[in-house]
Parts: structure tokens; C-alpha cells; sequence
């Protein structure tokens, strides 16, 4: 089994553990709370991804001299 599928799981036990933990505590979560919130998080993510992989940015840390 891959290393990613592995952290993967792992990731969504412990986000399905922790969501749970805030129901029981009725507690808000820290995340949008809807579906659409959460879609556009996997956009957000998707985009990041994509800018990556196309090979293109720029980097505005160097450009401050930061």
C-alpha cells in the first residue's frame, strides 16, 4: 500500500474522529459548515495543484525580498 493512500486514510479517521469530538461537544467546527464551503476548498486545493503542475507562478515572497 502507497505512503499517500496510507496518510490519506489516516487523515480522513482522524477528521471523521475530530468532527465527531465537536458534534458531541456541540461545538462549531473550524469549516465551513456546508457543502458548498467544503467544494470550494477542494477548488481552492485543485487550482493550487493544477498552477503546480502546469509549471507557471510567481513568487511574490522573492519579489518583496522576503
Amino acid at each position: 500500500m502507497s505512503s499517500t493512500l496510507v496518510m490519506t486514510v489516516a487523515a480522513l479517521v482522524v477528521g471523521v474522529t475530530v468532527g465527531a469530538l465537536f458534534a458531541f461537544l456541540r461545538v462549531p467546527i473550524p469549516a465551513p459548515p456546508e457543502l458548498p464551503g467544503v467544494v470550494a476548498i477542494v477548488g481552492i486545493y485543485l487550482g493550487f495543484k493544477l498552477v503546480g503542475y502546469a509549471g507557471v507562478g510567481f513568487d511574490l515572497l522573492d519579489a518583496l525580498g522576503l
